[in-house]
């Protein structure tokens, strides 16, 4: 990832089990970045965009985002996201188990970099989150804007 300025991770997931492994397997990748684990888009919003030590105001940011969150859609976290502000350029994964044509052309449009479907089987989840790991080492992360 970016070597100039250490890149946050910050994954917004409401499954305990899943954001667990994520990180274990994003750690088994290689990937020792630090990882903020959001449940709910609005304490995850409040971070990214209003606290001192946040990434619009600390840096760049890698975001993992589950569309299916208890308080908000992650969609409108996406749209918020990509809109004009610091934030734009920050690449956004969308790891969720929504499968569904149009909602994967939707988050596209609204500008998101790698759309990943969670698998149902373990096994198969476990391997796709090694594989985003790899991934991950291998980016470049821009810095946010001024």
């Amino acid at each position: 990832m970016n070597t100039h300025q250490p890149v946050s991770i910050v994954m917004i997931e409401d499954d305990e089990g899943h954001a667990r492994l994520i990180e274990k397997n994003i750690r088994r990748a290689g990937i020792f970045n630090d990882i903020r684990h959001f449940t709910d888009g609005t304490s995850a919003l409040e971070f990214l965009y209003e606290d001192p030590v946040g990434p619009a105001h600390n840096g760049p940011a890698l975001i993992l985002l589950d569309l299916n969150l208890p308080d908000m859609s992650g969609t409108d976290i996406l749209a918020r996201l990509k809109s004009d502000g610091p934030l734009r350029r920050a690449p956004v994964v969308v790891l969720t188990t929504t499968d569904d044509k149009l909602e994967i052309q939707r988050c596209y449009d609204l500008g998101c970099n790698v759309y990943i479907t969670k698998p149902v089987n373990y096994e198969s989840f476990a391997d796709a989150i090694r594989q985003l790991g790899l991934f991950l080492s291998v980016i470049q992360v821009p810095d946010i804007e001024e």
